[in-house]
């Protein structure tokens, strides 16, 4: 037993040690991508700690989804909470199983490239949308009588860029439109698109459509924040996807860093041929034989055969 475990021990280290170099490269290459992403979080964060001080708490709007679904209360707020989180570190530690599964189907540098992208250009729109009217917030911190609802005048410029942990725990007017939608649609899509587990996917989408409810019944956001989630996202991935490059296929050879030369052939191609194996596999023409000789492209060649004695 002991033997087994050591030795496969010993695969998975050598399998993760390639992998490693293989995102290192990867990484090199597209680092300024993920910082950019990064950076965009931060300022997301910071746009939302900004609207907050120009929240005005006040009565509650009317909404279907308070009306129809029953409040959660403060004492059970934590549970849409929960839910989020569990979405979030399985899509995180996902991405990573290229690093211990043989079975893989994406490149886990290149596919926070294109999260980020999704993530910072819903983002965008959420920003310009919140910050184009702030409704009162329906978040018990937010009500009328908190002292969270509204912020003071920051006492130096340091401190308004500093939003942990008061902008992430208590933030009030960034409502329309909700910011968990914006990461959990875009991580169940993108597991939809790149995952190989059928039935994960189908839970995940359950999941999500739960979380929905949730957020609601823990009135953390108004109904209209869930609904224009659903779709602006659902557009926005649709569209950035269909713009961006798509990422390579892992199901064949290992040709993830394989850049085309400039006669069209990619570096593997050119190590065949140096090392004189097959070039191109497209160039395969069909070829007939004909009395011991081959007839290429439909071309006839010289038969060097006697027929009737000739």
């Amino acid at each position: 037993m002991s033997l087994y475990i050591r030795r496969e021990a010993s695969k998975l280290w050598k399998r993760f040690c390639s992998e490693f170099a293989i995102e290192i490269n990867l990484l090199a290459e597209n680092w300024k991508y993920l910082l950019a992403g990064l950076i965009f979080q931060y300022f997301h964060g910071l746009a939302a700690r900004g609207v907050h001080y120009f929240h005005r708490p006040g009565p509650l709007l009317q909404d279907v989804g308070f009306f129809l679904l029953p409040e959660l209360g403060q004492d059970k707020a934590y549970i849409s909470e929960t839910v989020f989180v569990f979405v979030f570190l399985s899509f995180f530690l996902w991405s990573f199983h290229p690093f211990i599964l043989k079975s893989k189907k994406i490149y886990t540098v290149l596919l926070w490239c294109r999260v980020l992208a999704f993530l910072s250009a819903c983002q965008i729109l959420r920003v310009v949308t919140f910050y184009s009217t702030q409704l009162p917030g329906p978040n018990y911190h937010c009500r009328e009588g908190s002292k969270f609802a509204t912020l003071p005048t920051p006492d130096n410029i340091l401190e308004a860029f500093i939003i942990v942990p008061g902008g992430i725990l208590y933030g009030c007017g960034d409502l329309i439109f909700s910011s968990h939608m914006i990461f959990s649609l875009v991580f169940v899509r993108t597991y939809q698109k790149y995952g190989m587990q059928r039935f994960v996917k189908q839970c995940a989408w359950l999941i999500i459509v739960i979380q929905s409810f949730l957020i609601v019944a823990a009135r953390k956001h108004y109904t209209v924040d869930i609904i224009v989630a659903w779709y602006t996202v659902n557009l926005v991935v649709s569209f950035i996807d269909h713009k961006l490059p798509e990422l390579p296929d892992r199901s064949g050879a290992a040709s993830f860093l394989l850049p085309v030369s400039k006669d069209g052939r990619t570096k593997e191609e050119n190590y065949k041929l140096i090392n004189g194996n097959a070039g191109d596999p497209i160039d395969r023409r069909l070829r007939t034989p004909v009395n011991g000789k081959i007839l290429e492209n439909g071309n006839s060649v010289h038969v060097d055969t006697m027929m009737n004695g000739v």
